[in-house]
């Protein structure tokens, strides 16, 4: 049998992957519209992202609107590639598991 893949444990939380996974498809987003998009509590979110930002996946920037706080994410390009890398190697486990079945 072939060695498996091993998956990121920084992206394969729930989450963090949806946060990756919708991130992906924009230039950036509110955190208001991540928690929206989620349906995670604000605790929630902002543990996650802040994994995310630690491992270098996502940028942030803070700023005032019409002096009310706005949040800002965008996914880095280290985080772009450790998401493709992740979707491969699930891809991999999963051709895998296909085959042995």
């Amino acid at each position: 049998m072939p060695e498996l893949p091993d998956l990121n444990p920084v992206i394969h939380g729930k989450l963090r992957l949806a946060l990756l996974s919708l991130l992906a498809g924009v230039e950036e987003a509110e955190f208001t519209w991540l928690r929206a998009k989620t349906g995670s509590t604000d605790g929630n979110l902002g543990a996650q992202l802040l994994k995310l930002e630690e491992a270098g996946y996502v940028s942030v920037e803070k700023r005032f609107v019409q002096r009310k706080p706005q949040t800002l994410y965008r996914m880095t390009e280290t985080g772009r590639t450790a998401l493709t890398e992740y979707v491969q190697a699930l891809k991999t486990l999963l051709g895998e598991a296909i085959q042995s079945a």
